[in-house]
């Protein structure tokens, strides 16, 4: 069952797996755990799971609040829709390309191509939207020597030495940006685009045609699909069956910290996060799995650990408006599925654009004719780099302008912006209904410092009996990484302590409902908007 209220959580130990955290990594990790007929509780501090793949209805759509999209890459997303028997309503977005925003004017970003980077730097989209001249400095990827760029460490590093600055500052700045909140010169190139360096090594060092060795071993068709009535109902699917088998999703509820006891089972020092706050309890179990962004601080001191210095990347926060529109303009789909705003615009505050109706064809039939879903994304890492600055694409960056609007203040400037960045006037006379969620803590940027930080917390996690960590924050963004990586979790901690038949019934979950709503979750989604989410246009080469 899923329950937000409190309850008889003690046992000795009444669970046999704790899981801390309900987002996906947990719920995946919960399942794996109860299907192998473990009694399995999920913690989580916020007030309902699925951390940033969540559901909100907007002017009577259901629509997804956070992600909207998953990578194909590695099929471990549509083998677990699959047997959660969704695979009948998997859906591959329309075919239109999204489009990229720049100082120089808009162009179309690459139909083939990963995280910007283009496997064929002569073709026509790529040449409009770099110049003659930036897709012939390109090209010379195919020519240049395997040694150029082997030094670099960071993917903008990289795609500097071999392809030249503008397919960074036109390109890959912009689908980087709208993926993971960051500065391609930030990211470890092994972190933003895993398999590049191999691929490149095979493909003779050239970039373009290791772009092209990984997209042909993905699997056919898309290389980002979604679900049918949006990414959330994977939430939903992932939650009724862990709770058919067994396990309880507790919601309100902070893992505080976690001892060993004497018998060497684990005790979980628990925080009700409510108002007024319930009795905290402290759990016992054989198996823990930590699926937050507070690893270090939970676990820290377990063991012998310390964990104090270790700072995982916070992520940047990321606000998204979503706009229900009657626009019939929109019908042509101006700017295809959406657009990413490149480095130096000044022009417009958004840092992606997502037109929903145009991209998914579930969202287009259930808004009807000429109604349009126009989802916004602000929010970037850093300050705001200049175009081609002092010679570099990222350059010296600037603070950040004024904060974001709030309340209608700021749906005026997400109406502004799609204006701008569609190409067609949108006033509040055509709004039918708009929603605000705030997410921090939802896209850590996998930089070289971050990196290390997973690397202190998995080596202290492998050395304590009974313990294992996933998420996001371990893997890496997507869904694509965060499933096979919270599957591996769970199999290590079966693999460990093997289960045996339990001759002891469930614990008695909890059944007291909330009177309020959780508070001070730091890494929740604020909700808020006129109508009762990370977003970016996710073209073909930014899964």
């Amino acid at each position: 069952m899923t329950d937000g209220g409190s309850g008889p959580l003690t046992g000795a130990p009444a669970w046999e797996a704790v899981v801390v955290g309900a987002g996906v990594a947990g719920l995946v990790a919960a399942r794996e755990l109860t299907r192998a007929g473990l009694r399995t509780l999920v913690l989580d501090e916020r007030d309902t799971p699925g951390g940033a793949v969540r559901g909100h209805d907007v002017a009577g759509l259901r629509l997804d609040a956070g992600a909207e999209s998953y990578a194909t890459r590695n099929g471990s997303v549509a083998a677990l829709l699959a047997d959660l028997g969704l695979a009948e309503d998997v859906v591959a977005p329309e075919p239109r390309g999204a489009w990229t925003h720049l100082t120089s004017g808009d162009g179309p970003l690459p139909r083939t191509g990963l995280l910007g980077v283009p496997a064929y730097p002569l073709t026509p989209d790529v040449r409009r939207t770099l110049g003659t001249a930036g897709a012939l400095r390109a090209a010379l990827d195919l020519v240049l020597p395997a040694r150029v760029g082997a030094r670099a460490t960071t993917l903008g590093g990289l795609v500097r030495a071999r392809m030249g600055r503008a397919v960074v500052t036109r390109l890959v700045h912009p689908v980087v940006g709208g993926v993971h909140a960051a500065d391609p010169d930030d990211l470890a190139v092994d972190a933003a685009a895993p398999g590049l360096r191999e691929a490149r090594a095979a493909a003779g060092g050239s970039l373009a045609r290791a772009v092209r060795r990984l997209r042909a071993s993905a699997p056919a068709g898309s290389a980002v699909e979604g679900v049918a009535g949006g990414v959330h109902r994977l939430v939903d699917a992932l939650v009724a069956d862990v709770t058919a088998h067994g396990g309880v999703v507790l919601t309100g509820t902070r893992a505080e910290s976690v001892t060993r006891a004497a018998d060497g089972t684990l005790v979980v020092g628990t925080q009700d996060r409510h108002r007024p706050p319930r009795p905290s309890r402290d759990l016992r179990t054989q198996r823990l799995a930590v699926a937050t962004p507070g690893a270090a601080r939970v676990l820290d001191g377990l063991d012998g650990a310390d964990l104090r210095d270790v700072r995982l990347d916070d992520g940047a926060p990321v606000t998204l408006v979503t706009l229900v529109l009657d626009a019939p303009a929109l019908d042509a789909a101006p700017r295809g599925t959406g657009v990413l705003v490149g480095p130096g615009v000044d022009d417009v505050r958004a840092k992606a654009l997502t037109h929903a109706t145009a991209k998914w064809a579930w969202v287009a039939d259930a808004a009807g004719p000429g109604r349009h879903v126009v989802r916004l994304s602000y929010g970037r890492a850093g300050g705001t780099p200049a175009d081609g600055a002092d010679g570099r694409d990222h350059g010296a960056t600037t603070p950040d302008r004024d904060a974001l609007p709030d309340g209608p203040a700021l749906v005026d400037l997400a109406l502004r912006d799609a204006t701008t960045l569609l190409g067609v006037p949108l006033g509040r006379a055509q709004l039918r209904g708009s929603a605000v969620v705030r997410w921090t803590q939802s896209l850590p940027r996998p930089s070289a410092a971050h990196r290390a930080a997973v690397a202190a917390v998995r080596a202290a996690a492998a050395g304590m009996p009974g313990v294992a960590v996933c998420g996001a924050w371990a893997a890496g963004n997507g869904l694509a990484s965060v499933v096979p990586d919270a599957r591996a979790a769970a199999a290590a901690l079966l693999a460990e302590a093997p289960v045996e038949p339990s001759t002891e019934p469930s614990p008695e979950p909890p059944t007291e409902p909330p009177t309020e709503p959780p508070t001070g979750v730091e890494d929740d989604a604020v909700v808020d908007g006129t109508d009762p989410s990370p977003s970016t246009p996710t073209p073909p080469d930014a899964a």
